[in-house]
């Protein structure tokens, strides 16, 4: 018979392996992206960057489930290393764009094979990653509804 504090234990949260997934996953990326001066967020943001090439800042932090108080420093950060350009929107100053620039583009080569390298110390098949990402995203939906 369960008892009233079962869903208090932490091997009956799914939380704590989507948290714990997460971090190790990050923690493995880590050494690709110091070799491209990037962190996490960097990164993310940047791979946006390389497919939609401008957007506005409030757009871009809605693809990437950040405030504007983290996003914030990221993008002041990639703009200190010339990864990127801010500027108001001409037609309403209130909103900021962001654009890529030559030496972000640039570093799109350099990253191009982190993905694969990442793939390899994750051990799922084809299928599987496809469903891991469509119920990670069906989550995240979810969530964004409460």
């Amino acid at each position: 018979m369960s008892n009233k504090y079962d869903s208090l234990k932490l091997e009956n949260q799914i939380c704590f392996p989507l948290y714990a997934c997460s971090k190790e996953i990050v923690r493995k990326y880590k050494p690709f992206l110091d070799e491209i001066d990037l962190t996490y967020t960097q990164y993310i943001t940047m791979m946006v960057l390389w497919d939609k090439k401008q957007m506005n800042v409030k757009t871009l932090g809605e693809y990437l489930y950040l405030d504007s108080g983290t996003l914030t420093p990221v993008l002041k950060k990639l703009e200190s290393k010339s990864f990127i350009k801010r500027n108001r929107d001409k037609d309403d100053e209130r909103n900021l764009c962001v654009s890529i620039t030559d030496e972000g583009e640039k570093l799109k080569e350099k990253a191009a094979d982190i993905p694969g390298k990442i793939s390899r110390c994750v051990n799922l098949s084809e299928d599987e990653a496809a469903q891991l990402y469509k119920l990670l995203y069906k989550t995240l939906g979810d969530l964004s509804q409460i």
